[in-house]
């Protein structure tokens, strides 16, 4: 088994009345990258800090590699921290920014200057040592920090929203170079965004968080596939949520009906969903079917006409947006690869829809 070497034991911060971060247990295991993901104001934030020693808990504790830190200093911790912001010294160079850390630990000369390089060859800038920060491009900064953090070898590196401020096409780039420099380094990573795409890109395990709570934690597949309530499946990717309700139970399959009428079978994960229970029937966009009308109708699960209401091109996908009586008043949207040469679609026009049952996922409301 995996050594843990970040145990959070009933951690909690309140500013007044107000609960930034309810009593919190969180293990993190040694070489790990974990996400804490969420809106704003879900505690993410609050926690990271906690962690990092800049701010102090009203209860619980923190143990790093079984050592009791919980209000040890930031520079006690053996954690480094990236920021948003960078927070690189512009009257430095890049060198020198990158050694500062180890001139605090009194590393000695000729040591620094072999980290420096090692560092810098590592995020790929080995030749921007003599530049300054100003000298740089926001990608190429962001680099520099990451490597002026990693050179002191920290058991933890913790990162604050680091990609937060580089357009996309950058930030999709960094988002490979973090997870290339994890995987060398095997050093334990936490890293906070509220972007649900990096989250499922870059973590081992995903701790999403709301309202100052762990609302799930576990695998990106485990939240996206399997979400433990409307709140995680709204909240990871896009879902279609339909109100249903259960007719009958087996197993991890129950059957569904919508205002009255059989739709089929689905999935569910939570032991408290029975017969007669009130559910949100999950259907991701890429899982809908646009099927045929009449004889050429796929059997199955019961189709759900809709009337469609816009169609967007967003590159690589095609999404429609429908509306159904089964939604309410929510839309519906169905996404599939964008062909040239595919299907047209016309507003107005009225598509059935429909599902496999393994992607149908009934979860308690």
């Amino acid at each position: 088994m995996t050594a843990t070497n970040l145990q959070i034991t009933g951690l909690c911060k309140r500013y007044g009345d107000f609960v930034a971060l309810a009593p919190t247990d969180l293990d993190v295991a040694q070489g790990e990258f974990l996400t804490l993901l969420g809106p704003s104001g879900s505690g993410k934030t609050t926690l990271l800090s906690l962690i990092a020693g800049l701010a102090q808990p009203d209860e619980g504790c923190i143990h790093l590699n079984g050592a009791d830190v919980t209000y040890g200093a930031p520079c006690e911790r053996d954690m480094g921290m990236v920021f948003q912001n960078y927070a690189l010294f512009p009257h430095m160079t890049v060198a020198e920014n990158i050694a500062f850390p180890l001139q605090m630990r009194k590393v000695d000369a000729e040591s620094t200057r072999k980290r420096v390089a090692q560092a810098l060859e590592m995020v790929h800038l080995p030749h921007v040592a003599g530049r300054y920060p100003r000298e740089l491009s926001g990608g190429q900064q962001q680099r520099i920090a990451l490597a002026r953090c990693i050179v002191y070898r920290p058991a933890i590196i913790l990162m604050d929203e680091p990609l937060g401020a580089l357009d996309k096409k950058l930030r999709d780039h960094m988002q490979i170079e973090i997870k290339r420099i994890h995987r060398d380094l095997g050093t334990t990573v936490i890293y906070v965004t509220h972007d649900q795409e990096e989250a499922m890109t870059m973590s081992d395990r995903i701790c999403l968080m709301n309202a100052g709570e762990i609302a799930q934690l576990g695998a990106p597949a485990d939240l996206y596939f399997r979400p433990n309530s409307v709140f995680v499946a709204d909240f990871l990717g896009e879902s279609n949520l339909l109100d249903a309700v259960v007719t009958a139970r087996e197993g991890d399959e129950v059957q569904v009906s919508m205002h009255g009428a059989d739709i089929g079978r689905a999935m569910v994960y939570d032991p408290q969903v029975k017969a007669g229970a009130s559910v949100k029937l999950m259907l991701r966009p890429q899982n809908m079917r646009i099927d045929a009308a009449g004889p050429d109708a796929v059997q199955g699960n019961a189709q759900i006409p809709a009337t469609l209401t816009d169609v967007m091109v967003t590159g690589g996908m095609t999404k429609l947006y429908l509306r159904s009586a089964a939604a309410k008043a929510q839309p519906l949207v169905v996404a599939f690869p964008t062909n040239r040469l595919g299907a047209r679609y016309e507003i107005g026009q009225t598509l059935r829809l429909s599902w496999a049952q393994a992607d149908a996922v009934a979860i308690a409301e």
